[in-house]
């Protein structure tokens, strides 16, 4: 091999070594292109994450029977089902009125009462599983009663 073969030969593997050599800047896109696809592909797994979700648990309940006595209209507030322990209100509720709900261990249910501006006279009452628990009146413009009562444990002791 001669003197210019060998120089063409040895510029040929540097020529070829530089083309497959990647430059820094090359390089950082590379590294921020794979680490973009490796954030896609963990927000895709998490939304084609498919299991179930674990379900809430049951709250045992025990059933409460309000009722409201009376003539005329009242706003009537009551205890329901509810683990956040909220009231339900009725508005302009014609009397007589009478709900049965399922009432969480662990909360008071209760029952309240305001008369309209028309006054009157109007009675709450509370029963628990069947048993009456408690009686209240309200009475003129605006009166106001409230019932309240006292569950049993879950295991129906007390």
């Amino acid at each position: 091999m001669s003197t210019n073969e060998l120089a063409e030969n040895a510029v040929g593997e540097k020529n070829d070594h530089e083309s497959t050599e990647v430059s820094p800047d090359r390089r950082g896109l590379l590294i921020a292109g794979i680490a973009l696809l490796a954030c896609f592909g963990l927000v895709g797994y998490g939304m084609l994450d498919t299991d179930e979700q674990p379900k809430p648990r049951a709250v045992p309940a025990a059933e409460v029977t309000y009722e409201v006595t009376g003539t005329g209209t009242a706003e009537i507030s009551y205890l329901a089902r509810s683990e956040a322990g909220t009231a339900t209100v009725e508005k302009a509720v014609a009397l007589p009125w009478k709900k049965s709900v399922q009432v969480p261990l662990g909360k008071a249910p209760t029952v309240a009462i305001i008369l309209d501006g028309k006054g009157g006279q109007a009675s709450c009452t509370l029963a628990i599983r069947g048993t009456h628990v408690q009686r209240a009146t309200a009475m003129g413009e605006f009166g106001r009663a409230t019932c309240t009562g006292e569950l049993p444990p879950a295991d129906g002791r007390g």
